[in-house]
C-alpha cells in the first residue's frame, strides 16, 4: 500500500472517469485531495459521501476538497491554483488530468474545426501548461514537489482523423514534461506523465459508441479496454515519490497496444 499520508495533492477534472478513481485511490492513499470539477458539483459530492459512508462525513471533508473551475477561460487554471492552495497553505503533487475529446475532421466546416482545435489546445494543454508554471513556482519555494501530467497513447501513435487535435494535444503534454523534468530536477521538481490507451471512462464511451468495442479491442493484446483503476494506481505510485530518478518518463498503460 502506497502512503502519501500528509501530501496535498490538486487532480484536475476529479468528478468522473480516471479522474474520480484516482482521487479515492489517493484519498484512500492519506492524502487530502483537492477535487477540481467544471459543471457537475452533485458528482463531485457523490465521491465524497462514498468515501465517507464508513467514516464521519467531517473527517472526509478534511481530506477532499472540491473546487470548481472552467478551464476553457484564459486564466482559469491561475484561478484554480490559487484557490486550492488557500485550502492548505501548500500543494505537494499536481495531477494534470482534465480533458475533452470532442470530434472534428478535415471535411467538417471550418468554423467548427477551428472552435474544437481551440477549445482542445486551451483545455489539454495550455491549461496544463498554466498549472504547471504556477507549481513550478511553488514547488521552488518549497523545496520540490511533483507533477504529474495524464498524456495518451494518442500522443505516440496517432488518433483517427477526427481526433487528431486531441492526439497534438497529448503530444504537447509529453514534450512540456520531458522539459520540466529536465529544466528543474536542480531545483527538486520531478515530472512524470502517463500515457493510457483506451480507458472504460465516460469520455471514451462516444468514441467506442461510434467504433464499436470490438474495433477498440482488436488491436490491444490484453483483449480488454483498461478499467480506470490500473491508472490511479500508477498516479499514486509517481506520487508518493518513491522514484526520483524516473523523472521525465512516460508510463505506458495500453495492455500492450502500443510497445515503444
Amino acid at each position: 500500500m502506497i502512503d502519501l499520508t500528509g501530501k496535498v495533492i490538486l487532480v484536475t477534472g476529479g468528478s468522473s472517469g480516471i479522474g474520480a478513481v484516482t482521487v479515492r485511490t489517493l484519498a484512500n492513499a492519506g492524502a487530502m485531495t483537492i477535487l477540481h470539477y467544471f459543471s457537475r458539483r452533485d458528482k463531485a459530492e457523490e465521491i465524497v459521501r462514498e468515501m465517507g459512508c464508513d467514516m464521519p462525513r467531517a473527517r472526509w471533508r478534511d481530506r477532499i476538497h472540491l473546487i470548481q473551475s472552467d478551464l476553457t477561460q484564459e486564466n482559469g487554471a491561475i484561478t484554480l491554483w490559487n484557490d486550492a492552495l488557500s485550502w492548505q497553505g501548500r500543494i505537494d503533487v499536481l495531477v494534470n488530468n482534465a480533458a475533452i475529446m470532442l470530434a472534428a475532421g478535415v471535411d467538417d466546416n471550418l468554423a467548427l474545426w477551428s472552435s474544437v482545435w481551440q477549445k482542445t489546445l486551451q483545455v489539454n494543454l495550455i491549461a496544463v501548461a498554466d498549472l504547471c508554471r504556477e507549481a513550478i513556482h511553488h514547488f521552488k519555494s518549497r523545496n520540490g514537489g511533483i507533477i504529474i501530467n495524464v498524456a495518451s497513447r494518442a500522443a505516440f501513435r496517432g488518433d483517427t482523423p477526427e481526433y487528431m487535435h486531441y492526439a497534438a494535444s497529448k503530444g504537447g503534454i509529453i514534450s512540456l514534461t520531458r522539459s520540466i523534468a529536465r529544466g528543474f530536477a536542480k531545483d527538486n521538481i520531478l515530472a512524470f506523465a502517463v500515457a493510457p490507451g483506451f480507458v472504460r471512462t465516460e469520455m471514451a464511451e462516444k468514441f467506442i459508441e461510434d467504433y464499436g468495442e470490438d474495433f477498440v479491442t482488436r488491436d490491444i493484446p490484453m483483449g480488454k479496454i483498461a478499467p480506470p483503476e490500473d491508472v490511479a494506481n500508477v498516479i499514486a505510485f509517481l506520487a508518493s515519490g518513491l522514484a526520483p530518478h524516473a523523472t521525465g518518463t512516460t508510463i505506458d498503460i495500453n495492455g500492450a497496444s502500443y510497445v515503444r
